[in-house]
């Protein structure tokens, strides 16, 4: 009979053998070969084994997609962690008041249904190093593995894992906190990785009511909104997916970007910001919308400026360059030179991902472009279907003035009152300047003293404009009259050769003559 010691040595010399023999197997064993002997190895397990596995992977096998059952499985076992596993992942909770705690990778958890128990294993399985625009990274792919006794089969499938995807969405909606996403930058991308999307939570406190509008437009805005938002059934009996566009127009401080966030708190829809000029193509532009939820907006602020998704632009630019000649062309050489822009996104690419078939892969969505210059986009890109609701978000008016005043000051009437309404109509002020002349500077500054300062701001404003105004007459008038002068200077020169040319074919013609005589006079003497 063997002593301890030699058991443990005899153990140690096994142990060690099968590690060696197991790296020269990973290293050396082609992968097809290996894949080939896994294959027939787990079989030969399952012929003797009494347990059935079912793997549920984060995102579908294109990896186009993050699976909606691994989110609502996520959830369940979350609430089952805490009690259960044995390693926990701790995230902060809504507001961050709490800790919130899930299984850690490569944990394992019981649970038991109807009597019935079963195990849930939470897994990632890491692939070797690939080489991406000179990276080395890692392909992660995390899945859930649920194991039982084959005898539970039927119970399994058809009751308990639609309880476990009921449960978890249940849970899901319940703890939801909207969030604020931002596109990663494409050459950022790796399927299972960090995304093709990072977030914070969000908490913009904008609502209709805050929101610098004129009462009735925005009462017509949120009947919009909550028609849109009931309509699943309605969308499918005319046949189109259930997505709506806005377009958000006018000048800077206006209110934009403040109307798309009272949206979402008035929907309790997360928020996409969508920047264009990192994505690489119309194929990865697809998989980024792909990989967003319903109950959200999709956002392009500033179309116009994202990328050139329109010829008209170019051909304003070339209009400019005929119009302005020589100056326009060294004020252009004098800019710094600006690099081939990598995204290569185009208009068609852009249509047929927010209005082609790949936009019903997904319902309840709202899409919002926002711009200074409407005149500036292609009318393909805003036509009703695609930009369904057109918002002109206008300088501030005494209405929109009277919701920044009750906001600002807590006031809702003053004898300046009639004067600031004469003045709102006579001079073009955004919301955005009006809100910070109206917003207190200090603890001494009540709404007296903030209303007048508004009244003298919107004077200073009305000078100002009259002053461009008249700047803007005067550099009208000088450059028509170096057109005009370009122009008389372009027929005088015109004038002038032709009376050169002229005058050179009356020599030349006087000249022929003068040589003609003297030919026949040669020829009389002869």
């Amino acid at each position: 009979m063997l002593e301890t010691g030699a058991i443990w040595g005899l153990t140690g010399t096994t142990v060690t053998s099968f590690m060696f023999f197991w790296a020269m197997y990973k290293q050396y064993v082609p992968h097809e070969f290996r894949a080939y002997v896994e294959k027939y190895f787990n079989k030969m397990i399952g012929w003797i084994s009494y347990y059935v596995h079912i793997k549920f992977t984060e995102y579908t096998e294109e990896g186009l997609k993050r699976s909606q059952a691994y989110d609502s499985i996520r959830n369940y076992l979350a609430s089952k962690s805490t009690t259960l596993a044995k390693r926990l992942k701790a995230n902060e909770s809504k507001n961050s008041k709490s800790l919130v705690f899930s299984m850690d990778d490569h944990e394992e958890i019981e649970d038991e249904f109807e009597g019935v128990k079963v195990k849930w294993h939470s897994n990632v399985k890491v692939t070797q190093p690939q080489h991406s625009y000179g990276r080395s990274i890692s392909d992660e792919r995390r899945y859930f593995t649920l194991t039982f006794h084959r005898r539970h089969r039927g119970m399994i499938i058809e009751t308990y894992l639609d309880h476990v995807l009921r449960e978890g969405k249940a849970i899901g909606l319940n703890k939801r906190e909207r969030k604020l996403y931002t596109n990663n930058s494409s050459q950022e991308w790796y399927p299972w990785r960090s995304g093709k999307w990072s977030n914070v939570p969000f908490h913009h406190p904008a609502t209709f009511e805050t929101l610098a509008m004129d009462p009735v437009k925005k009462e017509g805005i949120k009947k919009d909104l909550i028609k849109f938002s009931k309509g699943e059934d309605y969308y499918r009996k005319v046949g189109k997916p259930w997505k709506r566009g806005y377009l958000l127009f006018g000048p800077p401080g206006t209110g934009k970007s403040t109307m798309i966030a009272a949206i979402a708190n008035f929907l309790d829809y997360d928020v996409y910001d969508l920047e264009l000029t990192t994505v690489k193509d119309n194929s990865d532009l697809k998989k980024l919308l792909l990989d967003t939820k319903g109950k959200s907006i999709i956002v392009i602020e500033d179309i116009d400026c994202s990328l050139d998704l329109t010829g008209q632009r170019k051909k304003k630019k070339d209009d400019d360059e005929d119009e302005d000649g020589e100056e326009k062309k060294k004020e252009d050489d004098k800019k710094p030179k600006v690099e081939e822009k990598q995204s290569k996104v185009t208009l068609s690419g852009l249509l047929n991902s927010i209005d082609g078939l790949w936009s019903a892969c997904s319902g309840e969505k709202i899409i919002v472009f926002t711009t200074n210059f409407v005149d500036k986009l292609d009318p393909a890109l805003i036509r009703r279907g695609r930009m369904d609701n057109h918002i002109e978000m206008s300088y501030c008016k005494f209405e929109a003035f009277k919701v920044l005043a009750k906001n600002y000051l807590d006031i809702e009437t003053h004898e300046l009152y009639e004067e600031i309404e004469r003045k709102l109509e006579e001079t073009d002020m955004s919301p955005a300047d009006v809100a910070e002349t109206l917003m207190p500077k200090s603890d001494e500054e009540d709404a007296d003293i903030c209303i007048k300062r508004l009244v003298k701001t919107l004077e200073e404003e009305k000078e100002k404009a009259r002053k461009l105004a008249e700047e803007e007459e005067k550099k009208k008038t000088e450059k028509e009259a170096k057109k005009k002068k370009k122009a008389e200077e372009a027929e005088e020169k015109k004038r002038v050769e032709e009376e050169e040319k002229k005058e050179k074919t009356e020599e030349e013609v006087k000249k022929g003559k003068e040589q003609n005589g003297d030919v026949a006079k040669q020829n009389g003497c002869n």
